[in-house]
């Protein structure tokens, strides 16, 4: 795979690595959005990177603050600041876009088509179409906080941080910052309106994000071409070869 220079944008005094692909002609990009404390050499991007090179497209990976090669300390991180740095770098891209979000990336991919389609209208909008990898959506509340017991609640808000053990390695340092941050982009029972098609993927043996969340999503996605795939025997990660061939398949049958 031909490699493409880093490169870096400055958001809120805040030091955004990005690696942008770019297409041929006017062909649709990809553009991953990662999930919480992973960066843009996970698998399953750089096989997307790696498709787009070979097929024309575009491809737009980077790291938020705090995450990978980007500045900041991962615990001054919160949802909003990530919501406005990933805004920043979409902004970056040109022509129709295919939005990949995994995990919290689902969330956020989310949020960001919301506020772009309220910025230019859904008429302009630039978003061909959302791949949602076991999105984590209002996941500071359902995932986090509602989770916590009372002993963990009042440690968070004695010390600002609560360190939750973690099958993917270091513990992940929660703080209430991002819990409080969290709550102003819920979601929670509300209708969610994207402009375009939506394709999940979820694995059903997923310990972080219930697939159930994933069928409760799709009730709450506006529009009628919704597709949920459940990957019985899928983890969280959904990265093994079949998983992301699985993916490549669901990029190209959305474009």
């Amino acid at each position: 795979m031909t490699a493409i220079q880093m490169q870096m944008l400055n958001v809120g005094g805040r030091e955004i690595k990005f690696n942008h692909r770019p297409g041929k002609d006017s062909a649709c990009g990809v553009f991953w959005m990662g999930g919480y404390k992973s960066d843009m050499e996970g698998s399953k991007v750089l096989v997307l990177d790696e498709w787009a090179e070979k097929t024309g497209h575009g491809c737009m990976r980077y790291d938020y603050s705090g995450h990978g090669i980007s500045g900041g300390a991962f615990t001054d991180g919160t949802i909003s600041k990530w919501l406005e740095e990933s805004l920043a770098i979409f902004n970056r891209t040109e022509g129709e876009q295919i939005i990949i979000g995994s995990s919290m990336g689902g969330w956020l991919a989310l949020l960001l088509t919301v506020a772009h389609i309220k910025a230019i209208g859904v008429e302009n909008s630039r978003i061909k179409g959302l791949i949602l990898i076991a999105p984590a959506i209002d996941m500071t509340k359902d995932l986090m906080w509602d989770k916590f017991d009372d002993e963990i609640r009042a440690g968070m808000k004695a010390t600002g941080v609560y360190e939750q053990p973690s099958d993917y390695g270091e513990p992940y340092q929660i703080t209430l910052d991002l819990i409080e941050d969290g709550k102003q982009h819920l979601f929670g029972d509300a209708m969610i309106e994207t402009g375009c098609p939506v394709h999940i993927l979820q694995g059903v043996l997923d310990d972080a994000v219930p697939w159930q969340m994933a069928v409760d999503l799709v009730s709450r996605l506006a529009r009628d071409d919704v597709r949920l795939t459940l990957v019985k025997d899928g983890d969280h990660r959904l990265s093994r070869d079949e998983d992301l061939a699985r993916l490549i398949r669901c990029v190209e049958e959305m474009l």
